[in-house]
C-alpha cells in the first residue's frame, strides 16, 4: 500500500506540469479569441515557452501591450502576484482581408469593384494589411497594385476633401461661442485631417476637415 501511494504521488508530480501547461494553453486560446472577435473566428495559439518556465499559478493575468499586433510571434506577459514571466507564443488567425479585385494603377481612385474581401491567414499578411473594406472607399492608390495582392494601408491615401488654394468655410465654436468666415486653404487634406487656412486678415488658422469640406475649430 505504501509503495502504491508513493507511485501515485510521483505520477501526480509528473503530470502536474503537463496539466498546468494544457490549462495555460486553453487560457491563451480564450485570451486571443476574445481580442480577435470581429477579425477572426478561427484562432490557434501555440505556446513556445518550455514547461519549466511557465507561470506556477492556475490563473495568471495575461496581457499584451495595447499597440501590439494580435497574431504571429508574440510575447505575452503572464503575472502571478508579483511574479512576472514573458511567454513566447505563435498565434494563427484566419479571417477576411482586402485584396485588389483588378489591376489598380498608381494615382487612380478606387471604385466599388476595385477591391474585394478574401479569407485566409491573417498572421501571414504583410504589415498594416487592410481588414476593413470600407477603408478603401474613394481612396487613391499611391502605387501600382496587382490583382489579388493584399492591400496595405501604406499603399493608399484618402481622397483630398480640401485642396491647397481652395476657398473654404471656417467654423469656430466653443462654449456659447460660434463664428464662421471664409479663407483660403494652404494644404491638401482629407476628411478628419488638419488643414491650414489663411483668413482675409492674413491670420493663419488650423482645423479639422469635415465631411462637407468645412474647416472646424473647437475653442
Amino acid at each position: 500500500m505504501r509503495n502504491l501511494k508513493s507511485t501515485l504521488a510521483a505520477t501526480l508530480l509528473l503530470l502536474s506540469p503537463l496539466a498546468l501547461a494544457q490549462d495555460l494553453s486553453a487560457q491563451l486560446q480564450d485570451f486571443f479569441a476574445q481580442r480577435l472577435t470581429g477579425f477572426s473566428d478561427d484562432v490557434t495559439v501555440d505556446v513556445r515557452t518550455p514547461q519549466n518556465q511557465l507561470p506556477q499559478c492556475d490563473q495568471p493575468t495575461l496581457s499584451v501591450p495595447a499597440s501590439a499586433r494580435l497574431w504571429g510571434n508574440l510575447n505575452v506577459l503572464a503575472q502571478c502576484g508579483n511574479e512576472k514571466r514573458y511567454l513566447q507564443v505563435n498565434v494563427q488567425a484566419v479571417g477576411n482581408y482586402v485584396v485588389a479585385a483588378q489591376a489598380i494603377a498608381r494615382g487612380s481612385q478606387l471604385q466599388s469593384g476595385s477591391v474585394e474581401l478574401k479569407r485566409g491567414r491573417l498572421d501571414q499578411l504583410p504589415p498594416r494589411a487592410m481588414l476593413d473594406i470600407n477603408q478603401a472607399q474613394d481612396a487613391v492608390s499611391l502605387r501600382d497594385i496587382a490583382p489579388g495582392q493584399p492591400i496595405q494601408l501604406s499603399m493608399l491615401r484618402q481622397s483630398w476633401r480640401v485642396k491647397a488654394g481652395q476657398r473654404v468655410q471656417v467654423i469656430a465654436s466653443g462654449d456659447g461661442f460660434y463664428v464662421n468666415g471664409e479663407g483660403q486653404a494652404l494644404n491638401n487634406a482629407a476628411v478628419a485631417q488638419n488643414a491650414r487656412v489663411r483668413m482675409p486678415s492674413g491670420q493663419v488658422v488650423s482645423g479639422k476637415v469635415s465631411a462637407d469640406g468645412n474647416i472646424l475649430i473647437n475653442l
